[in-house]
């Protein structure tokens, strides 16, 4: 399927909650960090959900049922209902219950989420690789997962069973920091076993599948922290998407990206949401302006020249970064043009690392 390359961060005269009718967000490093709501979080949903925007949630985590993740919300002061909750379990299980009979038994090596999801789609879970089950699937279990789980999945799928995975992101946030995620735990099962799972989760269409036939959402936007699965995610279901750096991308990684993991927008949080987004204007020879910056890209470096805010010039340097690396992605040097910025991206009043969303 052909697509244009974006070559700059697009531009809105609306707010992004009038724009769009439904706002498909991820959770971890967008809503919550470790468990507590990321500023500014609680308060730009209430305004967002007030003027009529639906909002639903989007997480590759399926260790929690959305009853319990509703639940979470609600108690940071969002009011959520389960149905508003969608997650990789249930993208996994529409997934597998599509391919196998009902009433089949699956072996699972995860945690709760999976379990409840799959009972939703007529399917049976498991323990054991001894109780007949007719597939594996593996999620996101926890850190107290034992190892003898994954044991269990090699043994199950050296008989010949199906394989498939909720998410493959390899690390997931917590309060103490970054933690291995399912994809860690993918991993493990794979080099044991030289199998290869179906993945459901994002950024792959199973899960955008499952968002759109939950939400019913006609002009949704992706609202992610993340690049190789929220805002990759979105490419591919070919809707609009809306960066918030609060999580787990930072400004290096934003100006490297290949046009699968450009945004369409870019804001410093879910504030974002309740804003239009300024216009990126000029070219390659005169150079990109967003306020009062200019950014152009060198022979081995972006040049970012002027003042103004932090975003303004980050969303220039994004022009000047992502025509210059075309369909490959800029690899110029980026940390002069940066450090002018100072940090825009942070998590916790901290640059962040790679997660699980």
């Amino acid at each position: 399927m052909s697509r244009s390359v974006r070559t700059r961060p697009a531009g809105s005269g609306r707010h992004l909650s009038e724009a769009y009718d439904t706002a498909l967000l991820d959770l971890d490093g967008v809503v919550y960090a470790g468990g507590n709501a990321i500023a500014h979080a609680v308060d730009s949903l209430a305004v967002a959900r007030d003027g009529g925007m639906h909002l639903a949630y989007v997480t590759n985590n399926a260790l929690r049922t959305p009853d319990a993740v509703a639940g979470h919300l609600t108690e940071l002061g969002i009011a959520t209902d389960a149905a508003d909750v969608i997650t990789s379990a249930q993208a996994v299980a529409r997934l597998i219950a599509d391919q196998m009979p009902s009433g089949s038994r699956v072996l699972v090596i995860g945690g709760e989420g999976l379990r409840v999801a799959l009972r939703e789609r007529g399917l049976e879970p498991v323990e054991s690789a001894d109780d007949d089950p007719a597939a594996v699937v593996q999620g996101y279990g926890g850190p107290e997962l034992p190892w003898g789980r994954f044991a269990e999945a090699c043994y199950a799928i050296a008989r010949g069973l199906p394989w498939y995975a909720s998410n493959t992101d390899l690390t997931i946030p917590g309060a103490r920091g970054i933690a291995p995620g399912n994809g860690a735990a993918v991993e493990v099962v794979r080099i044991a076993t030289g199998a290869e799972p179906q993945v459901a989760g994002k950024p792959l269409p199973p899960m955008h599948r499952e968002t759109i036939l939950r939400t019913g959402a006609r002009r949704p936007l992706v609202v992610g922290d993340r690049l190789d699965t929220d805002i990759e995610g979105a490419f591919n279901g070919e809707v609009d998407s809306l960066l918030v750096l609060t999580g787990v991308t930072d400004g290096a990684q934003l100006l490297s990206a290949p046009p699968r993991h450009r945004p369409t927008y870019v804001d410093a949080d879910l504030r974002g949401l309740l804003t239009g987004q300024p216009e990126v204007t000029g070219d390659a020879d005169d150079g990109f302006r967003c306020g009062g910056w200019t950014a152009t890209a060198g022979e081995d470096r972006l040049e970012l020249e002027g003042d103004g805010g932090a975003l303004d010039g980050l969303r220039a340097l994004c022009a000047a970064a992502w025509t210059a690396g075309g369909e490959e992605g800029c690899r110029l040097d980026s940390g002069k043009a940066l450090a002018r910025l100072g940090a825009v991206s942070h998590r916790d009043g901290r640059r962040s690392r790679a997660t699980e969303s």
